[in-house]
């Protein structure tokens, strides 16, 4: 329970205990538990999603659409403290900058924002929102549980199957002490959380899997391994793809 709280909290903006101190190994362990943290987000989506469409509308509350998709956007990033959205930025400033290896991973560290980062999150946000309005109503519950849940399970797959870039970093807390066998039972998680969610949501399981596979293997060919920002994008884009199979 201890290692499932520190994920949780540091994963988002929820804080059930106090925590004074974060030890490597605790960060490290608590990586298992990641899908079972997407899950709590999910579920707070759901329910935000049944207040905006079924209990609001009978006290006369009404939103329209375009309003309703944005608050459930705004809400995802507010339940995470913009933690992924960040290292997602980071991400498309450092690697897409044509700088040398080492002078990307200096452009990933700084704390400030690039065009590539901003335009590249903008683009990403629309992105979303433009899924969100057009999964139908009968499947975006479920979209919105499965979606964290399987952003997390890419950023488990990222941590323990690929190296990490860096000498240090918070992330390296991470793959130090995750390995193989934390990513089995994650696995062992994700499908015990999504095995009674239908088809779409084992097709999920299968197209995050092999996307991210395939976008870790990229960035470490440029980067010589991942890096925390990395594991962030990773969760965003696999959260991209939970709504693409929704939609289509």
């Amino acid at each position: 329970m201890k290692n499932f709280i520190t994920g949780l909290q540091f994963l988002t903006r929820i804080k059930i205990a106090k925590q004074s101190e974060w030890s490597p190994e605790s960060f490290g362990r608590s990586v298992k538990f990641f899908p079972l943290v997407g899950g709590v987000i999910g579920i707070l989506l759901v329910i935000i999603n049944q207040l905006l469409t079924e209990y609001f509308p009978l006290i006369g509350f009404y939103l329209p659409p375009h309003i309703f998709t944005t608050i459930l956007i705004i809400m995802n990033i507010v339940l995470t403290g913009g933690l992924h959205c960040d290292g997602f930025m980071d991400t498309m400033d450092g690697v897409f900058s044509g700088r040398s290896k080492e002078r990307m991973l200096e452009i990933m560290k700084d704390s400030r924002v690039g065009a590539n980062g901003v335009m590249a999150f903008v683009l990403l946000v629309l992105l979303k929102w433009s899924l969100l309005m057009d999964i139908s109503s009968l499947l975006l519950p479920t979209a919105l549980l499965i979606m964290p849940i399987l952003g997390r399970f890419a950023m488990v797959m990222g941590i323990t199957l690929f190296p990490y870039a860096r000498p240090d970093g918070i992330g390296k807390a991470f793959a130090q002490y995750a390995d193989k066998y934390t990513a089995l039972i994650s696995i062992v998680i994700t499908l015990l959380l999504i095995g009674v969610c239908g088809k779409q949501a084992l097709a999920s399981f299968v197209m995050v899997s092999l996307s991210t596979m395939l976008l870790a293997r990229y960035f470490t060919n440029i980067l010589g391994g991942l890096t925390g920002d990395i594991y962030g994008t990773l969760s965003e884009l696999g959260e991209i793809m939970v709504l693409l199979v929704y939609l289509l």
